[in-house]
């Protein structure tokens, strides 16, 4: 699919991700709600179709239980969400999961999804690798996204390696990685967003350990 035709896919932006286990720790939470306010703004100036999605547990779940505080949706997304904006709620990592969201880009003719929200190390790369066989380009904003601190039999390491580490990964074949600015420029002009390859990628890391 190479149609430019663009939509704003805001996922998980919910209570969840701003207090307790799953607190958003790299970029800065509350420096990531701006850029992706921010990216609504460009959004709506530009009438971009938009999307708001939720994660949801069953009832009594430790995160993100139906109806719970942290389910909700972050204050700032829930103030600005119209009637206009697709709703989803997955049960998934990936937005394609089990929704009826690839059915909503296809009947509006959408070939490029611009993802925002949380996680880096979750929902945003398994969303990511979900598009590339259904044809449609991805797009991610650096700062508008986020990642948490990781740890488990197979060690730890700190929520800015995750997201930095992903980031560069996935501009490699999956996504278009830019900041939430330059993405609004893109916008602004109806151009693409530049991407790696990974032959080109490969190239340049190796030229960068030698």
């Amino acid at each position: 699919m190479t149609d430019l035709r663009r939509a704003l896919v805001i996922v998980d932006v919910q209570n969840e991700y701003f207090a307790g286990p799953l607190e958003i720790q790299y970029p800065d939470r509350n420096e990531s709600l701006a850029n992706i306010l921010r990216a609504i703004e460009v959004a709506e100036e530009q009438g971009l179709p938009i999307a708001v999605v939720q994660h949801e547990t069953p009832a009594g779940s430790p995160v993100f239980a139906a109806g719970s505080h942290g389910w909700d949706l972050h204050p700032e997304i829930a103030a600005r969400r119209n009637d206009s904006w697709k709703h989803i709620v997955k049960t998934y990592a990936s937005v394609f999961a089990g929704t009826d969201f690839e059915a909503w880009l296809r009947e509006n003719q959408i070939g490029t999804v611009t993802l925002v929200g949380y996680m880096t190390n979750n929902c945003d790369l398994a969303t990511t690798a979900a598009a590339e066989p259904l044809g449609f380009t991805v797009e991610i904003l650096s700062d508008a996204s986020g990642a948490i601190h990781l740890a488990n039999e197979m060690g730890q390491v700190s929520a800015q390696q995750v997201h930095e580490a992903l980031l560069v990964l996935l501009h490699s074949n999956f996504a278009a990685v830019a900041a939430t600015s330059d993405w609004a420029k893109a916008v602004e002009s109806g151009v693409e967003l530049p991407k790696s390859d990974l032959g080109t990628s490969a190239t340049q890391g190796r030229a960068a350990f030698q």
